[in-house]
């Protein structure tokens, strides 16, 4: 388990001076704390021979303020330096994983649930943020103290020692015994919190499902069970930490029941001072705290052991899709070829693309009709390589898509998927999340080509209306438009527009389209639809059937023809009579 910790070095490394500095801090505190004993000897001697002068103890109660001071500002600089460090570290190490999850792709996010990738990057984080700071204070403090301790007794009161401290190998024989059990069952806590916060995020985020299907008891009862085998997993560590503190605990205190039947006999028949026996007896029990400590230290670093491993799982996750290291910046006016493109998302999968060829030249428009999982949307994700196609089928500007920088390569591209998401900021945010400087005539410009604009006057503070997560206050058809005035915005050089106006009336698709396709002259745009009045528009029309292209034309080349095209034309221009 302490091999995960390699992950932590090149931080450990960076903030070496804090760490420094803080063990500094924390040899003044605890050197500090070792004196005590030694001026409470020296007083306790001087009352007990009566030579008790009110002078020199005043002078001892002014040196105990003087270390008292000296102490607290040491237990200042350590906390200040080390736990400095491992909140800086734990803020870099969060920056680092949510930088090394924007890069996996999303079928990752496929395999993985938010809640658990939430719970990652808040209570695993927080185990290891103790266990590089916390737990490297109660080792470094143990050790220092255990060895400072035992060298003081062995000096001072060599008999007395040697009896004392023979519970001491049974705490080290605990501590390793239990260690291993406390790393597992925290694992387990970890991952049963990650349910939790899995259910808790699900249920939120279909909360308008929940409620249309009246379904609040059943998802109390999920919650109920993923909460009540969090609390289980938590007590079962609870009570192997219970039996282990209260053990060393224990084993601790039975050294200072041997120093009272020792050390009080020696006191009467052997010559050992009060003051002596005082200050051993501060001593054992100074010892007490490390014998805890290394308990704690031990529970501290699997905890964090365990952390770091389901964090380490995520951060050596290679990303599927990636770029070239020099690879080619894309230039603006690139036609798009795909040739012999045949597609499945995983080994033994069934193929989503047959064969699949065509070319668009810069700036025309590509309509492209289907059924339901016929293969459209993975089609036009493979432009971007928001899926990766194989090699030497998808070329963009004459080059293969995985010859390009990938931010290059998806800079060429605005995509607006069918579901329309939209952050929770405001309309205007949300319009302009694409470009870095947004002009307010632009973004108006965009509104009215999207039909949106007639909408903002109903919203309650019009721009500046908070739309909600993912949208939620908007109805499906704005929530497109606003998708598609987001993607205008940015002006791409490749617009794909993936069933985005499935949610709008025909009279506002019509609107929309003529504006869109008016404003992208000279660009190239593909449509993806099951609407043939919103594909008749495009210079150029595919239908795909099972992943195999087995139609092309232009509209009025494919309603003469029989035909899937055909069929869908005539059914909805039948609807479209009756609607009149």
């Amino acid at each position: 388990m302490l091999s995960e910790y390699r992950t932590l070095l090149p931080y450990m490394r960076k903030y070496l001076r804090f760490y420094l500095l803080g063990l500094a801090a924390l040899a003044v505190t605890s050197g500090g704390q070792l004196f005590i004993p030694q001026l409470i000897r020296v007083a306790i001697d001087e009352i007990a021979r009566g030579n008790f002068q009110l002078q020199s103890i005043i002078r001892l109660m002014l040196q105990l303020c003087l270390l008292a001071a000296v102490i607290a500002m040491g237990r200042f600089g350590w906390r200040y330096f080390i736990h400095g460090a491992s909140r800086r570290i734990e803020v870099e190490l969060r920056e680092q994983l949510f930088a090394h999850l924007l890069k996996l792709a999303p079928s990752y996010y496929g395999r993985v649930r938010t809640g658990d990738l939430m719970a990652r990057a808040t209570n695993d984080l927080q185990a290891i943020r103790m266990a590089s700071g916390m737990a490297l204070v109660a080792a470094a403090d143990g050790i220092f103290m255990t060895l400072a301790i035992l060298v003081i007794l062995f000096v001072q009161m060599p008999p007395m020692v040697l009896v004392t401290v023979l519970p001491l190998p049974l705490i080290s024989i605990l501590i390793v015994t239990l260690g291993r059990k406390i790393s597992r069952r925290f694992k387990r806590v970890q991952e049963g919190f990650s349910r939790l916060s899995e259910n808790t995020q699900e249920a939120f985020s279909g909360i308008r499902v929940i409620k249309s299907f009246v379904k609040e008891h059943y998802f109390l009862r999920r919650f109920g069970a993923a909460n009540s085998e969090y609390q289980t997993r938590n007590l079962e560590l609870v009570l192997i930490w219970g039996v282990f503190m209260p053990a060393v605990a224990f084993l601790s205190g039975v050294t200072v029941l041997i120093l009272l039947r020792f050390g009080g006999e020696a006191v009467i028949l052997f010559g050992f001072t009060p003051g002596e026996f005082v200050a051993t007896l501060n001593y054992l029990e100074m010892l007490t705290w490390p014998m805890i400590g290394a308990g704690f230290t031990v529970n501290l670093i699997q905890r964090g052991a365990a952390s770091l491993a389901r964090i380490n799982q995520v951060l050596h996750e290679v990303p599927e899709i990636a770029g070239p290291p020099n690879g080619l910046r894309a230039a603006p006016h690139a036609g798009i070829e795909v040739h012999s493109l045949s597609f499945r998302y995983y080994e033994d999968a069934p193929l989503m693309l047959s064969n699949v060829s065509f070319e668009l030249e810069t700036g025309h428009s590509l309509g492209i009709l289907g059924r339901t999982g016929s293969g459209k949307t993975t089609l036009v994700k493979t432009l971007p390589r928001l899926v990766d196609p194989p090699a030497g089928t998808v070329f963009v500007g004459g080059a293969a898509v995985q010859d390009y920088d990938l931010a290059s390569l998806r800079g060429l591209f605005g995509v607006v998927p069918q579901d329309g998401f939209l952050f929770s900021a405001t309309v205007r945010e949300n319009m302009a999340f694409a470009i870095d400087e947004a002009d307010d005539a632009l973004l108006r410009h965009m509104a009215e080509i999207a039909a949106i604009d007639r909408d903002l006057e109903l919203f309650p503070n019009g721009w500046n209306t908070v739309v909600g997560e993912r949208g939620i206050t908007l109805s499906g058809g704005q929530k497109q438009r606003i998708a598609i005035a987001r993607a205008l915005a940015k002006n791409p050089e490749i617009l794909i527009l993936d069933d985005s106006l499935s949610a709008v009336d025909t009279e506002t698709e019509e609107r929309v389209l003529s504006a869109l396709l008016e404003y992208r002259k000279g660009k190239t745009t593909l449509i993806v639809s099951h609407r043939v009045s919103t594909l008749q528009r495009a210079d150029h029309i595919i239908v795909l059937d099972g992943g195999r292209i087995t139609q092309r034309g232009a509209h009025r080349d494919l309603i003469s023809t029989d035909g899937f095209y055909r069929e869908v034309y005539t059914i909805q221009q039948l609807e479209k009579q009756l609607h009149h």
